[in-house]
């Protein structure tokens, strides 16, 4: 029993980074084609331009936006001021006017790559993969060699269980983005739907080695190794996991069970008494039952 529910734990986060936040946010990343002015106070387009790309990186969200939305007032076709308000729009999670803002970049800059590309990220977050594909085949038929848009349409592939153009799609990427580790990590995903269970945890541990603290990854190839027998080094990657991310629920339940497996019952009650701690402060009322449940046989074993 304890196996089966590791592996339905595993399948119900096993894409908890589907969409991440790949959308450059940063003011020297933002595909400002634009210089930086000196006036004190902003005067023209531009000028609010530059103001909002400050506020992003002292993270004045709000503020951005609003210079961004007063940057395309006064120049409608001013496409970097379209295309950044989207994005603080994306970082504010307001979907549907990102991506207008996207589109009104688009329409601005009908060669604008990365306008493409993060248009279609959040249509695909707004669970709209058809038309995300489109635009992001757009972006990529632009500049073939932007990493971003073949991860994101290796997204879209697996959204769409296309495994193999998901796997085409993440190995491009690779290419050009080769530092990314949710390239990697989604690689294992996807190898995993295939039962491919050598390729995915190398995959995994390919992500870990570009991005250590990676909390999902560890708990995945955790997941591969307890189905494996390999209990010890199991519950190594299910530690590193919760210390990537000290609210990872998932983490110390699967260590729980590691622990029942290895008849170290205290240590069982530990980490699942954090794991239900965890379930209960996140709303997740059918895993904190399952915390619980376990955690009872696990006392009742101690005695």
């Amino acid at each position: 029993m304890s196996e089966l529910r590791l592996s339905e734990l595993l399948l119900k986060y096993l894409v908890v980074f589907l969409i991440p936040v790949l959308t450059i946010t940063s003011g020297t990343q933002a595909g400002l084609t634009l210089p930086y002015l000196a006036q004190t106070k902003p005067q023209t387009a531009a000028d609010w331009v530059n103001q909002g790309l400050q506020l992003v990186q002292k993270n004045q969200l709000k503020d951005a936006i609003a210079a961004f939305e007063t940057a395309a007032k006064l120049d409608p076709k001013l496409a970097p001021a379209h295309y950044n308000l989207g994005l603080a729009l994306r970082e504010t999670e307001q979907l549907q006017p990102a991506a207008e803002a996207f589109y009104r970049a688009i329409q601005a800059d009908p060669k604008f790559a990365l306008a493409y590309a993060n248009l279609g990220a959040v249509l695909l977050e707004g669970n709209n993969p058809q038309q995300a594909q489109d635009f992001l085949q757009n972006a990529i038929e632009l500049e073939p060699n932007l990493g971003l848009a073949h991860y994101n349409l290796g997204l879209v592939k697996e959204q769409m269980q296309d495994w193999e153009g998901a796997i085409a799609a993440y190995n491009t990427a690779l290419k050009y983005s080769p530092n990314l580790p949710e390239i990697t990590y989604h690689l294992g995903v996807v190898y995993l739907q295939q039962n491919q269970v050598e390729q995915a945890a190398t995959a995994f541990r390919e992500a870990i080695k570009t991005k250590p603290n990676y909390a999902e990854a560890y708990y995945n190839l955790g997941a591969i190794l307890f189905r494996q027998g390999i209990l010890q080094s199991a519950l190594e990657a299910f530690r590193q996991s919760a210390l990537a991310n000290r609210n990872y629920a998932n983490a110390y339940y699967a260590a729980g069970l590691v622990y029942m497996h290895l008849g170290q019952y205290q240590s069982a009650q530990t980490v699942l008494e954090s794991a239900k701690t965890l379930y209960a402060s996140q709303g997740n009322l059918q895993w904190q039952k399952s915390a619980e449940e376990l955690l009872q046989r696990a006392s009742s074993q101690d005695n």
